[in-house]
């Protein structure tokens, strides 16, 4: 197995102004924070990683959380260029930013593109001010309308994020919000089903019978409208929840998906990285403060680096790639696996998804169909045992 050069970079900056009630991902609210200490300790990260990582080719950044947002344009600016310092970075670099499209944040965009940011991603997440309150956010329909289209005219490329399935959701309200939506947006849209998170505050709601989800059978109608509409107007799925104009995707989650390397910086963050011939797993410390000081401490604030084993090179890349409408192709499914995708699957689990709709294996690679996708976590649990 050769490992490929090319690899994307993963910055994570835990902090958000307040928790969204359905958010699971590792974000906390803090009253201060000391952001060059913060920045001190992601570059050591950098420096730490950039020591292994001699040669390779960074081919995407991106900064996510929390709200990496909230950062101060100086930090970010002062990462891009101890990443380009470290390894170097070419004009197609790709280099996302996540933002909340509130006025203060929109307020720092040109900051933002000035620093090296060329890709910005927007938690819109609603289009109606009624749904704003309900999932927690921080700003209005007004907000996020301006937001986007600040966004427009800075970056080069943006996208934004809205959030179906919300309670009493009816198929033909989503499908004027999808359309509103349209007017809005560029080349590429992020589409995604609420569910409740355990540890949630939604989770708690839900259990008490604050509110209710809409059945199984109006979800399904609310996925298979987002689809149709959106193929219509030519942002057709590339991955379950993430709409696309042919090469306008989003070029760092597909590094994920397509189960290429990548570098986790900062509380929380996972990588997978090549090493030789094993593919290891790294998971950085979760809590911010712990984080923290075992960077200042140690020198590193990975919690475990593990080599995977060829079962679970093979079920990972099973379970990114066939989020993909191109599934897993055979040539990256060895480079990644080192194994043959043909010898990887057992065929008597293999056959009865075929004969059911659910994939389709041919000489490109294995890929899950459109009724595939739409209920993926069964047809991997039939798939992988």
């Amino acid at each position: 197995m050769t490992p490929a050069r090319d690899f994307g970079i993963y910055i994570h900056w835990p902090f958000c102004k307040s928790k969204c009630p359905y958010c699971d991902f590792n974000s906390h609210v803090r009253a201060g924070i000391d952001e060059a200490r913060w920045r001190r300790a992601l570059m050591q990260e950098l420096d730490r990683a950039a020591d292994t990582l001699a040669g390779r080719h960074v081919a995407s950044i991106f900064f996510g959380g929390g709200t990496p947002s909230l950062m101060a344009p100086a930090t970010v600016a002062a990462l891009i260029e101890r990443i380009e310092r470290r390894w170097g970075l070419d004009a197609a670099v790709e280099i996302t930013l996540e933002a909340n499209p509130t006025s203060v944040e929109a307020a720092r965009f040109e900051d933002l593109r000035a620093a090296g940011v060329n890709r910005v991603s927007l938690g819109v997440q609603a289009l109606e001010d009624r749904a704003l309150r309900f999932l927690g956010r921080g700003h209005d329909a007004a907000q996020a309308r301006a937001a986007v289209a600040l966004a427009a005219r800075i970056f080069t490329r943006y996208s934004f994020d809205l959030i179906y399935a919300r309670p009493d959701q009816t198929v033909a309200a989503w499908e004027d919000e999808l359309q509103a939506a349209l007017t809005l947006a560029g080349d590429h849209l992020s589409v995604y089903q609420l569910t409740i998170e355990p540890g949630t505050a939604f989770a708690a709601a839900y259990a008490r019978g604050d509110f209710a989800l809409p059945d199984d059978e109006v979800q399904g109608a609310l996925y298979e409208t987002t689809q149709s509409v959106l193929e219509r107007t030519g942002l057709a799925a590339y991955e379950i929840s993430n709409h696309a104009r042919p090469g306008a995707e989003c070029r760092h989650n597909l590094v994920y998906w397509r189960y290429q390397d990548y570098l986790g910086i900062g509380p929380g963050a996972h990588g997978r990285l090549t090493q030789g011939e094993e593919k290891h797993a790294t998971r950085n410390f979760r809590a911010p403060e712990t984080w923290l000081q075992a960077v200042e401490t140690k020198g590193a604030g990975s919690e475990e680096t593990a080599p995977l084993s060829p079962a679970e090179r093979r079920d990972e890349a099973l379970m990114m790639g066939l989020r993909l409408a191109e599934g897993v192709r055979r040539d990256r499914f060895r480079a990644a696996t080192g194994t043959d995708l043909t010898d990887a699957i057992d065929p008597l689990r293999l056959a009865p998804l075929i004969d059911a709709a659910f994939l389709v294996a041919d000489d490109v690679g294995l890929r899950a169909t459109a009724a595939g996708r739409q209920r993926l976590n069964a047809v991997l649990a039939a798939l992988l045992g």
